[in-house]
């Protein structure tokens, strides 16, 4: 058999996603991605109001999350912590990212769908960071305490959690593959509490996509799929 060559590998992975993207786009414009569109405004109006201030604590004590706090706290701050970027590092990658993930998820996903994901990605990182500084430096997926002082990844591990699932969504198996690996390679490079959470989120997302395998999966046979790809939508 003839292996498919990285162009044809491209084209069978990441052409479904674009025709769909063209599709909606070309159809109904920016209409089609308004939980996209609001997600990056809220974004760039959060740095805009930390960075002043007046506002910092406000945005801190709203949508900041750290494994310091009391888990009601965190729970209540993390459906906002998702568009709190991070302080020390440039708004315009956490917008790019936002305006292309979010906005893929949006279209082949649904809105609905997008939130939960990038909701149960973002809670893991929350929930990993506490069990891994209860664990201790010394255990292998243990974190230093100095770490309950850290805020969490704000809308990475939520980007990283929709770009997996709409791997899933696809059949985009190299895609995500790579995407997995470097993570993996952020974290070795840079052992730090965001890389570690980015890999929390991977886990929990590879989870839900195993168990909606199953689910979809009739006796005896593979994933219901007359289209091509795990049928999901709903």
């Amino acid at each position: 058999m003839n292996r498919a060559g990285p162009r044809e590998v491209a084209r069978r992975e990441w052409g479904p996603p674009v025709r769909a993207v063209r599709g909606a786009l070309a159809a109904r414009g920016p209409r089609a991605v308004p939980l996209t569109i609001g997600a990056v405004l809220l974004t760039g109006l959060l740095q805009v109001v930390q960075n002043q201030p007046w506002g910092y604590r406000p945005v801190m004590d709203l949508g900041a999350v750290r494994a310091e706090d009391p888990l009601w706290v965190a729970l209540l701050r993390t459906p906002l912590s998702l568009f709190v970027p991070a302080l020390d590092l440039p708004v315009w990658g956490a917008l790019g990212q936002i305006l292309v993930v979010f906005g893929l998820a949006e279209i082949c996903l649904g809105r609905w769908r997008t939130l939960v994901i990038a909701y149960v990605a973002t809670l893991a990182g929350t929930l990993y960071a506490r069990v891994g500084i209860a664990l201790g430096p010394d255990a292998f997926f243990g974190l230093p305490a100095s770490d309950a002082l850290i805020v969490d990844t704000g809308p990475s591990a939520a980007v990283v959690g929709l770009a997996l699932f709409v791997c899933r969504r696809y059949r985009a198996w190299w895609t995500g593959g790579a995407l997995i690996a470097g993570l993996v390679v952020e974290c070795v490079v840079k052992d730090n509490l965001a890389g570690r959470e980015h890999l929390a989120a991977t886990a929990a997302v590879l989870v839900v996509c195993a168990v909606l395998s199953r689910i979809q999966r009739p006796r005896g046979g593979s994933p219901r799929s007359p289209s091509g790809v795990p049928p999901i939508q709903s």
